[in-house]
């Protein structure tokens, strides 16, 4: 199989991006692998396998690499003599954060009629926003953990319980995140989250919840993975999440009853829905007084959340046979043409 690695991006997620496609590069041995690689300036690049290193693009070393256009059927190299074109294969969408996730990258890659593995447009929307995430899951039944929305100009005189945790609204890998145990930890933590969004979710912060980690696609029916039981720790930040990414050696199902496993089972079908088609999502959940509620969707995971799969690079084979294809339209200007005759060819 033929797949194109596209990682990097405007974001600020775009080094955790690049640690993931290395890891991919790893999990993925048996594919015909290229990595089209995105800097802050949103040019596309095309790297060479050898040059899949961290410090080739911490140092600057992918400008070296030749530019890459996108164009209506895949992407091109310029040359002397025009456009020459490169058979990628379809293109792995592993942009965490802005321009992967938003559904920008989603919208180039449909408009110019590439087939490619990633939440579409509207899935992207939805999951990308915690706020339009939780009202998704209501709507679908599946139960999610309290919250408050705040913007940045209302007024934070807000009666809270404490403990609770802050997380800014279109962030994800704990960016921007706190947790605050008193009333005079708040506005720090407001000022921190309102520097990357100008809205934010206040949750209550569960101290020893039971959390669980479920990922998945649809190929014919469900390719669900095991159930992760992440290591417990207060709160992961960024530098823990930022290793996390790079994981890919197979972790150990949860101990946990065939109800519950049935229950989150359930609850990620629900979520997945025709949504989701075509792409490999992760949801995580916690479990309180056996409720399972949804904490987030992770709809381009870490290293697409590869350690959770006994057989991830089939899976992915099988998926690149179930992608989802836009509707195609036929336009033949028969009413522009019918108005041209009733009126003699005026209009």
């Amino acid at each position: 199989m033929n797949i194109a690695i596209l990682f990097g991006g405007s974001s600020y997620e775009h080094e955790i991006s690049i640690v993931s496609a290395i890891t991919l590069k790893k999990v993925l041995k048996n594919a015909n692998l290229s990595f089209i690689f995105v800097d802050s300036n949103r040019e596309f690049y095309l790297i060479e396998s050898d040059n899949m290193k961290s410090n080739y693009f911490a140092n600057g070393g992918y400008k070296k690499a030749k530019k890459l256009i996108l164009k209506q059927g895949g992407f091109a190299i310029e040359g002397m003599f025009g456009l020459k074109e490169q058979k990628l294969g379809v293109v792995l969408n592993l942009i965490h954060g802005r321009d992967g996730e938003d559904g920008k990258m989603a919208s180039l890659l449909e408009f110019n009629s590439l087939d490619y593995i990633s939440p579409r447009v509207d899935a992207s929307v939805l999951s990308y926003n915690k706020l339009y995430t939780k009202l998704y899951a209501q709507s679908l039944g599946v139960k999610v953990v309290p919250y408050t929305l705040l913007n940045s100009d209302d007024s934070r005189d807000v009666e809270l319980e404490y403990p609770v945790i802050i997380k800014p609204v279109r962030l994800g890998s704990s960016i921007g995140v706190s947790i605050v145990k008193e009333q005079g930890e708040l506005d720090y933590a407001l000022d921190v989250a309102f520097e990357f969004d100008n809205q934010v979710i206040i949750e209550p912060f569960i101290d020893g919840v039971l959390e669980y980690n479920q990922a998945g696609c649809k190929t014919d029916d469900f390719e669900l993975s095991i159930i992760e039981e992440p290591n417990k720790e207060e709160f992961l930040d960024f530098d823990k999440k930022y290793l996390d990414f790079s994981r890919d050696a197979k972790v150990m199902d949860a101990d946990i009853s065939d109800e519950l496993r049935a229950k989150i089972q359930d609850s990620f079908k629900k979520i997945y829905g025709t949504l989701f088609e075509g792409s490999i999502i992760r949801c995580d959940f916690f479990v309180v007084d056996g409720e399972v509620l949804l904490n987030e969707i992770n709809p381009i995971p870490g290293s697409m959340a590869n350690y959770l799969f006994e057989d991830f690079s089939g899976m992915v084979n099988r998926l690149i046979k179930h992608l989802p294809k836009e509707n195609s339209i036929k336009i033949d200007y028969s009413y522009i043409n019918s108005i041209q005759s009733a009126k003699g060819g005026k209009v």
